[in-house]
């Protein structure tokens, strides 16, 4: 059950160091509406709205934000809110799914668009990469809360399918539809995670070089920033001269 990946290694410094706190914020904002939106308001009978508001908690947003993004929902705002999935690829055939929230299609579509093409990559087809995934539930953890004996025998009892333990991270999988209770049980366990939520997990990688790894992180850098795009997943991994040279 445990592995490592050099991918969850630099998504996970990336997270921790590029990430500009009022853009995260407001994309948080925008998922615990939407949750509340779609269920009740109360995060004890809204498990989605439970897993934003723990994500929301981890990277220390204030609690008026969070206050303030349910009560959009039971005001009436977030009504036109749409999920949508585009699919691409990157460097080298690299697979790219990008989760986006948004109130405007045709500006969502052309933004995507733009920031593929403009940055060595190409938009796709739904369903033309999202078959090398698999969607999962993801709760993730500092390396520092346990050791990865502790943490495997913690996902174990929790009912998890894997963990992929790194110097920096415990990324523990789940199914999809056992997120809740996985997650409920490992914060009983470890405390609210830096992470808990669905995730597409590919089913194989591709290892990339230095200039290769750099066109990549540049795509996902210009998708990840766009306001709409909630979420940016490849199925890459760095080789160890460009994991050297990024940082890694």
């Amino acid at each position: 059950m445990a592995g490592h990946s050099k991918w969850a290694n630099i998504q996970h410094r990336k997270g921790r160091q590029d990430a500009k706190r009022s853009k995260l914020f407001s994309k948080l904002s925008k998922e615990i509406t939407v949750a509340a939106k779609m269920g009740a308001p109360d995060p004890d009978m809204n498990p989605r709205l439970r897993l934003a508001i723990q994500n929301a908690k981890a990277v220390s947003m204030p609690k008026d934000n969070i206050e303030r993004a349910i009560s959009k929902a039971t005001a009436g705002e977030g009504d036109d809110y749409e999920e949508i999935r585009y699919e691409g690829f990157g460097p080298d055939g690299v697979g790219i799914i990008v989760e986006a929230l948004t109130d405007n299609r045709n500006r969502t579509a052309s933004e995507v668009r733009s920031g593929f093409s403009k940055n060595g990559g190409n938009l796709g087809e739904t369903g033309s990469v999202s078959f090398g995934f698999d969607r999962v539930g993801l709760v993730e953890y500092p390396a520092e809360i346990g050791s990865e004996d502790e943490v495997l025998e913690a996902a174990i009892e929790a009912g998890a399918d894997d963990v992929v333990s790194s110097d920096e991270s415990h990324r523990v999988y789940c199914a999809f539809e056992d997120l809740n209770e996985v997650a409920t049980a490992l914060q009983d366990r470890f405390g609210e995670p830096e992470k808990a939520g669905p995730d597409w997990r590919p089913q194989n990688t591709i290892e990339l070089g230095p200039e290769k790894a750099e066109t990549m992180m540049r795509l996902y850098d210009a998708l990840d920033d766009l306001d709409d795009v909630q979420n940016v997943y490849a199925n890459f991994e760095l080789s160890d001269e460009a994991a050297e040279r990024l940082g890694g």
